[in-house]
Order: C-alpha cells, then sequence, then structure tokens
C-alpha cells in the first residue's frame, strides 16, 4: 500500500479506538466469545512448526508478544517468524517469493504491504498459494459465518476461477468510509457572526471573510482560509468541492450510472467545477500549498506557533492538522461541515468500503506441511471471533482490554457495550500484548459500534465517537449507485493493462485539474484538447475492462 496510506493508519490508530476493532457476533460463538469448533491444537504432543513471513510495527516485538505465545500454546505451533519492519516490507516479499525459499504463510498487515488482486491470482494460478477453500470448509466456521453474513466479502476473497487464495482486512471503518470531510472554524464563525454555510456560494463567502476580516484578531493579514495537503486520506481540497458538481471519488474518477460505469472527469459538470474551485483560487482563498505539500507541513499550519490562522481544512480526521491531545487549545475550534449544495442542487460526498481494500493480508504457500495449514487456518479462525479479534488486534484482555462498567456508553447508537479498551499511562512502555494492524481481520461495523467511548467528544478518549457523529453528517450523501472498485476482480488477462491505463489516466487527470486551477491552462480554450488527451490515454478501453469485471461480479 502506499505509504501516505500508512501515515493516515498510524494516525488513526493513535486517535482511535477501533481501528483494531474486532469481529461481529455469529452463531458459531460461544457466550465468551470463544470460537466454537475451531479446536484447540495444543493437545498434540508435539508443536507445529510454522514459518511466516511478517511485517513488525513500532512498539511490537512479534517473537516475545503475548498474543504470539497465547496463540502458539492454543494451536500447537511453534512459529519460526521471517520478520521485516515496515520499510521495504514489499520488495522483501517480492525477493523472498522470486527466489523460491519462500516461507509456509504470509502474515501482513493490509495498510502496509498486503498482496494485490493481481499478486493473489499470479501466485494462486502459479500453485505457491494454496486454495483456501477445503481448510474454511473443514475447519473455520467463523470465516463461513462471516462470509455468509457479508457476501460482499466473499466475493472480495474469491478470484475467478473460484479459489479463496488469500484473506483480507475485512475492516468496517464507519468514518473512514466518508474520507472526504471538511473541517471549519467555528470558533471564527462566531466572532464574525456568520452562519455555517450551506452552499458553494456561501462557502466562498465564508473564506472571503476568513481572509479579509482578521479572525484571529492580531492585527495581520496572515489567515489561511482553506489547506489540504496531497496523500490519500481525505486531505485533497478539490474531491470536497467538486461533490457540490460531480461525484468525485477522490481515486479514479469513476461515476456509476443504470449499471454503466463512466468517468467523471470527462463531464460538464467536472468542467463547472474547476470553474468553481479557480474561483477561491484566484481569490486567495485556497493555499497553494495544498497541492504540493504533505501533512506534516499541513499540520504546521493548522498548529502554526504565533496565532491560529487556519479557516478550514479538508481530512478524514482533524488530528491530521491540529493537535487533540489532552491540553491542546484549538482542537475543538475545528468541527465538520456537511456537503455543501452546488447551484444545480447536487450535494455529494465519496464514500468507499471504509478500510475494506482488495488484496490478500493472509496466504498459505505449497511449502506449507498439512498439519501446518491446519493449525494456521484454525488460528485465523480464532481472528473471526470478538474475542481472537480483540486479542490479536488491540492486546490481550487484561492489559489493553477489559469488560465494560456501570455507566459505560459503547460507540454506536443504542448498542450495547462490549469492550473497554485500557488506557496508556504517560510514560507507560509498550505493552506487546497484541499484533496490531497484522492481527487485522474481520471488524465489521457492528462489532466496532460495541466499543465504549467517551461521550465528550473534543476528549481524546471521545475522539472516535467525534468523528463518528462527523461522518453522520456525511451519510446518505452518496449517489445512489457507486462503482464499487474495491471489490470487484478484473480479468487476469487485463489486469496489467487495466493497472497501466489506470496510473496514466489518474496522473493525466490529477495534472490538467491543477493545471486548470491555477490558470496555467485555460477552462474555456483547452478543454476539448483535454478531453482529447483522455481519449488518447484509451480511457475508453479503461471503462471497458471496468465495465467486464463489473458485470462479471454481479452475476
Amino acid at each position: 500500500m502506499k505509504k501516505s496510506l500508512l501515515a493516515l493508519l498510524m494516525l488513526v490508530t493513535v486517535f482511535t479506538l477501533v481501528i483494531s476493532g474486532c469481529a461481529g457476533k455469529n452463531n458459531t460463538e460461544s457466550p465468551s466469545g470463544t470460537a466454537a469448533g475451531s479446536g484447540n491444537a495444543a493437545d498434540a504432543s508435539k508443536p507445529v512448526e510454522v514459518s511466516v513471513f511478517a511485517v513488525q510495527e513500532s512498539g511490537i516485538d512479534i517473537p516475545t508478544n503475548k498474543f504470539t505465545a497465547f496463540v502458539q500454546d492454543k494451536f500447537g505451533i511453534k512459529f519460526n517468524w521471517q520478520i521485516n519492519p515496515s520499510d521495504g516490507a514489499k520488495e522483501k516479499r517480492q525477493i523472498s517469493l522470486a527466489s523460491g525459499d519462500y516461507p509456509d504463510a504470509y502474515l501482513l498487515t493490509a495498510y502496509i504491504d498486503e498482496f494485490s488482486q493481481g499478486d493473489v491470482l499470479k501466485y494462486g494460478q502459479q500453485g505457491v498459494l494454496v486454495p483456501l477453500n477445503d481448510l474454511i470448509d473443514k475447519y473455520a466456521p467463523n470465516i463461513k459465518a462471516a462470509m455468509e453474513k457479508h457476501p460482499e466479502m466473499k466475493t472480495l476473497n474469491t478470484a475467478p476461477d473460484g479459489n479463496i487464495y488469500g484473506l483480507g482486512a475485512y475492516a468496517e471503518c464507519f468514518h473512514c468510509s466518508y474520507p472526504n470531510k471538511m473541517w471549519i472554524n467555528t470558533e471564527w464563525l462566531k466572532k464574525l457572526n456568520l452562519k455555517e454555510p450551506k452552499t458553494t456560494e456561501e462557502f466562498k463567502q465564508m473564506l472571503e471573510a476568513f481572509k479579509t476580516k482578521d479572525p484571529n484578531g492580531n492585527g495581520k493579514a496572515d489567515e489561511v482560509p482553506l489547506s489540504g495537503s496531497t496523500e490519500d486520506f481525505g486531505v485533497r481540497i478539490i474531491p470536497y468541492l467538486m461533490n457540490s458538481f460531480v461525484y468525485d471519488d477522490d481515486r479514479n474518477y469513476l461515476n456509476m450510472t443504470d449499471g454503466k460505469v463512466e468517468s467523471a472527469a470527462i463531464k460538464p459538470e467536472w468542467k463547472e467545477g474547476l470553474t468553481y474551485i479557480k474561483s477561491l483560487y484566484d481569490a486567495g482563498l485556497i493555499d497553494p500549498g495544498a497541492f504540493t505539500q504533505n501533512a506534516e507541513a499541513f499540520k504546521k499550519i493548522g498548529e502554526n506557533a504565533d496565532a491560529e490562522i487556519l479557516g478550514a481544512g479538508a481530512g478524514m480526521h482533524p488530528a491530521i492538522f491540529i493537535n487533540i491531545d489532552p491540553g491542546n487549545t484549538r482542537s475543538a475550534h475545528y468541527n465538520p461541515l456537511a456537503p455543501l449544495t452546488g447551484p444545480k442542487g447536487i450535494s455529494y460526498t465519496t464514500h468507499d468500503a471504509g478500510g475494506v481494500s482488495p488484496g490478500a493480508k493472509f496466504v498459505i504457500t505449497n511449502k506449507a506441511s498439512e498439519e501446518a495449514k491446519v493449525a494456521l487456518i484454525k488460528m485465523v479462525d480464532y481472528m473471526f471471533t470478538p474475542e481472537g479479534q480483540t486479542n490479536a488486534a488491540s492486546g490481550m484482555k487484561g492489559i489493553d482490554w477489559t469488560d465494560p462498567a456501570e455507566g459505560d456508553v459503547a460507540l454506536g447508537k443504542d448498542v450495547k457495550p462490549v469492550i473497554k479498551q485500557i488506557p496508556m499511562a504517560e510514560g507507560e512502555a509498550p505493552r506487546n500484548a497484541g499484533w496490531s494492524g497484522m492481527g487485522h481481520f474481520y471488524m465489521p461495523k457492528e462489532y466496532r459500534d460495541t466499543f465504549v467511548q467517551a461521550t465528550d467528544i473534543y476528549a481524546s478518549n471521545g475522539y472516535e465517537r467525534r468523528l463518528y457523529n462527523a461522518s453522520l453528517l456525511y451519510q446518505g450523501h452518496e449517489p445512489k449507485e457507486l462503482f464499487p472498485i474495491w471489490s470487484i476482480w478484473i480479468d487476469p488477462a487485463e489486469i496489467d493493462e487495466a493497472s497501466m491505463l489506470q496510473t496514466n489516466l489518474r496522473n493525466y487527470i490529477e495534472q490538467n485539474e491543477l493545471q486548470f486551477i491555477t490558470g496555467n491552462k485555460d477552462l474555456n480554450k483547452d478543454w476539448d484538447a483535454y478531453v482529447q488527451g483522455l481519449k488518447d490515454l484509451k480511457l475508453d478501453r479503461y471503462l471497458e475492462i471496468l465495465q467486464k469485471a463489473y458485470d462479471a461480479s454481479v452475476k
């Protein structure tokens, strides 16, 4: 995965309660959450030796980890770890496969380096990765139940040939599924006696007031009305604004109409959106750095030492650009702004699967013995239970989490609280009791909603509720039809072509939108040439490949 996505997840891990959320309930659990039928391999006379390629995150030592010891004992496994740091993990994985000297299994972290769909198909059809279908049928009742409860999960993991060569992370992060949020300085609104904007024109008027009326009161024209950055976690400013004109998915620029995939970036409404955004830029209301800077530079604006200077910031969550730690002075100033309504009544928001991505984070290779295969699938099946997923991802019960107490409130409305995290004390050493992202397997929304969360949304321990409540403003603003690029399987014979076309088209669209906004290209004189450029880059062929994959997925 992209390093920018890693940066996002590291941020969210710090500030949200359940990036390491847990599994949904199903009929194969006992009341304690232990998997019925998973079996316990610990009664074997000798542990099964299993070699595993793994990616180790900061604060975790996998060989001495408490969850490692727990599953080794529970499932009769003796791990021989091939441990890799996050940086360079993808390259090392590829080298291990190319050498032929690869391990029994790969246990990866989705937001660092999971197998792509192309990898899964390539190595599966070569026989390097073994199909998991029979193992799941015989030894993994919780995985089976999860796929029955969430058919899209089965689609996501099942290759076109019918084989399940690996398992991805099924993480239904509600707030992540509406990534392109806008956070505005409501203290400045109060000071300037402004109402919260609801339309694109009112939003422009608000930014003009931020720029010209000295809302920070220092007598200097140092305010930055609107900023963002360039990564993949909702910080690009264009999608939020473009969604008042035409649906912008902030990734592939795809629309869906009556079952047919289209490009948003070729429509007249796209030109209208660029015209509006250019008007903001020409008026000095958009920080030019928003198109070039990273999140670290973005945060320097939000945390400017001399004075509070940021009026509005794009981002999945505000901790990207402001400090939310205890004792902060600005966090509560930034509150979510619902999707704006454009001049033609359009009010969309970017929506995706919220952490559910194609590919595989767990695979078994043809080097594994039958005993190793069974032990591995039983271990992963345990992580499809609430107890197993929480122990794996959040840390062991009694160390990192416990049962709720009287008066504790769950994240979800009218949901019974189940898991209460035990906060780290200041200066406390890492507990090394869970696998963090390596343990993420099954985190549906209904389970994440059962985590205890503080009711003060501006407190650090209420941050996830703040993001949850913010996302409710965006829920329902997505189009009725979405192209599910996160769950379709492209024909193996066309996947390399599709990947190349996708990259070329995305780069072209993003380069041109910036040139149009900054005035390096003229929206009237150069628009037709831009459209022709998309056609020359084989946009029609790309859409044809995607349509074929979509049609196959809905049969």
